[in-house]
């Protein structure tokens, strides 16, 4: 009885190690009618594809995550597959990242719904018999990196693949595509073809990347590095009639506003402010009776600054500058005062507010407050932060200086911050291990840069955290509010301390660098940690350094790890390698060990092309 017992626990123990190694079974039975659509019904049983084995040890074909769990890769080239694609089927299995079908004769549209398998990073369908329109929903793929329909008949318009900011190869050749070539970042594109097609129009510019092979066999195509130039336009059309007549309609209403403004500008400078300031206290009054959030603060706090200085120097809005910024030319102080604003953050040093103009411009307006710097120090940091441009680095649009107020304006991003994606978005299961990776590259790629460019001004950001690392339209991570100088309070070191908005410390870096610009090299390596466990800065008390460090000591480190890249099947080496740069740039010593940023940037550079080398091997 007791021998039955054993082998009835030992039966049990197999069953549920076979249940936690194999996917469920409705993945596997979405697979299967996947695979049996694209053979016509009649699979080879040698395939293995059957419900009663384990996908991720017995299909042909199919690459799991390391601990076989999860299905993560297809690889069905050269099968005589000649069915029809079903995207329903395929994206079953959530955590597919590479979908390779080439040299087969498969048939019909590339499916709707691609959308679905938002782990993608990989599509190669070259070789094939696929015709019909391409789903503009493949252009909310957003972690694919390589796609290849080479050698098919697909045709229509291209949908809008320039806003999937990590792609690094695109191959369409010998098709059928039709309409202008998107504009794609082709300073990071690896491999780029959309030869033999009917494209037309001037061809974007390639950044000397690509030769004239990789558009040739287009008639319509012009420009270079094709010999044809693109002909300059003269014949009159009913639509440019019609676009002059707009032109003139809209000078003609610009002319009648300059009117007005000269004529509204003659009454007295005192009479103009008591106005100004008389609409603002309503703007304050009716805020008390709404929920709405105002910038009533912002607005109140600096028409008395305004009032006060008006009435000692006669002046009124010449204080705000507005910089090289075609967007918000003609920018003034009184219309950030006039427009309507939404409070979006609070800090110890200062607020945030969304500016929302009457053209339906935005702008972020950071308002600085108990900072004590003179406004020519202010005004020559923020005109040589100016200077030192870099893509991924918000743009200055206009600042504000007063002796009480000190106002930074930018564009307006709505794609939210780094701390946002990571801490309060539902969807951050979607926030992958190379997008995280790849936002990790990109700033330390950024900083390096800013040090270099700044060193000698001594202008370091000084408040580095995700809340700081904001995304653009197209999701490529910008850094904002550069060289504020707000930092927080923190104990950066044992032997440094925060002092004044400054970080200042003991020792210098072993390369005799400004200690100032620690504080930076401190701050990426926290944000790292967030990439890294998914954890916030501080959370009920617990210091998300710290902590990493107490966890390290102990030898516990694969439980720092966020569970979401753990699940998603992420390399632990890389993570690990990740962490090792981390803890380099928040080393408590007694010296200074921290590396430049320089040297951060080629670290992340090295894990960043490891990382790429691994995903384009779609057989490993």
């Amino acid at each position: 009885m007791a021998r039955m017992s054993l082998w009835v626990s030992v039966f049990s123990l197999l069953l549920v190690f076979q249940m936690i190694q194999s996917e469920e079974d409705d993945v596997k039975l979405a697979l299967i009618k996947f695979y049996n659509q694209l053979s016509g019904g009649s699979g080879n049983p040698n395939l293995g594809w059957d419900i009663n084995t384990d996908p991720c040890t017995n299909w042909t074909g199919v690459f799991c995550n390391s601990k076989l769990t999860a299905v993560k890769k297809i690889v069905l080239d050269n099968m005589l597959l000649s069915g029809t694609p079903d995207a329903d089927s395929l994206c079953a299995a959530e955590s597919l990242t590479v979908l390779s079908l080439n040299n087969n004769t498969i048939t019909g549209d590339i499916p709707q719904g691609m959308e679905s398998c938002t782990q993608l990073t990989h599509i190669f369908l070259s070789g094939n018999k696929l015709s019909g329109n391409l789903p503009g929903s493949l252009s909310n793929l957003n972690n694919l990196k390589r796609f290849n329909i080479s050698h098919n008949n697909v045709s229509g318009v291209l949908p809008d693949f320039s806003r999937i900011s990590g792609l690094v190869s695109f191959l369409v050749q010998n098709n059928s595509l039709t309409g202008e070539i998107p504009q794609f970042d082709f300073k990071n594109l690896q491999d780029f073809n959309v030869s033999f097609n009917n494209f037309t129009g001037p061809i974007p510019d390639l950044k000397g990347r690509f030769s004239v092979d990789s558009v040739m066999g287009n008639p319509g195509l012009c420009g270079s590095p094709l010999p044809n130039k693109c002909p300059k336009e003269s014949k009159i059309t009913v639509e440019k009639v019609l676009t002059y007549s707009g032109y003139m309609i809209l000078g003609l209403v610009i002319l009648m506003f300059i009117v007005f403004k000269l004529v509204s500008n003659k009454k007295p400078k005192n009479e103009k402010i008591h106005d100004v300031a008389k609409m603002e206290s309503g703007i304050d009054s009716s805020s008390k009776n709404h929920s709405k959030v105002t910038s009533s603060d912002y607005k109140s706090d600096v028409i008395r600054s305004e009032y006060s200085i008006t009435s000692e120097t006669g002046m009124v809005s010449s204080s705000l500058v507005v910089l090289t910024s075609p967007i918000v030319k003609g920018l003034k102080f009184e219309d950030l005062l006039k427009a309507p604003a939404e409070l979006l953050g609070r800090g110890r040093h200062g607020n945030l507010y969304k500016v929302i103009f009457e053209d339906g411009m935005t702008l972020a307006v950071k308002r600085i407050k108990d900072w004590s710097i003179s406004s020519e120090e202010f005004k020559s940091k923020m005109q040589r932060i100016d200077q030192a441009k870099h893509p991924n680095v918000m743009d200055l649009v206009a600042f504000y200086c007063s002796k009480q107020e000190k106002l930074v304006v930018y564009n307006y991003q709505q794609n939210g911050s780094l701390f946002k994606l990571l801490h309060e978005n539902e969807n951050v299961g979607r926030f992958d291990w190379g997008s995280r990776l790849s936002v990790a590259a990109t700033i330390a790629e950024t900083l390096a840069f800013m040090h270099e460019k700044l060193y000698a001004d001594g202008i370091p950001h000084g408040n580095l955290k995700s809340s700081n690392i904001v995304f653009n339209k197209n999701m490529d991570p910008c850094i904002s509010e550069y060289g504020l100088m707000i930092v927080e309070h923190q104990d950066y070191s044992s032997t440094s301390s925060v002092q004044g908005g400054s970080f200042k410390s003991a020792n210098q870096s072993r390369d005799g660098t400004d200690s100032t610009f620690e504080v930076d090299i401190y701050g990426y390596g926290v944000l790292l940690l967030e990439l890294l466990t998914g954890k916030q800065v501080q959370n009920n008390g617990v210091d998300l350094a710290r902590w990493i460090n107490s966890v390290v000591r102990e030898e516990w480190t694969a439980e720092v790890f966020d569970k979401i890249l753990i699940k998603e099947g992420a390399s632990e080496e890389r993570m690990l390698h990740l962490l090792q740069v981390a803890l380099k740039c928040i080393d408590f010593a007694q010296e200074s060990t921290r590396p430049t940023m320089k040297e951060v940037a080629e670290m992340m550079n090295i894990i960043k092309e490891d990382e790429e080398e691994r995903s384009i091997d779609v057989y490993e």
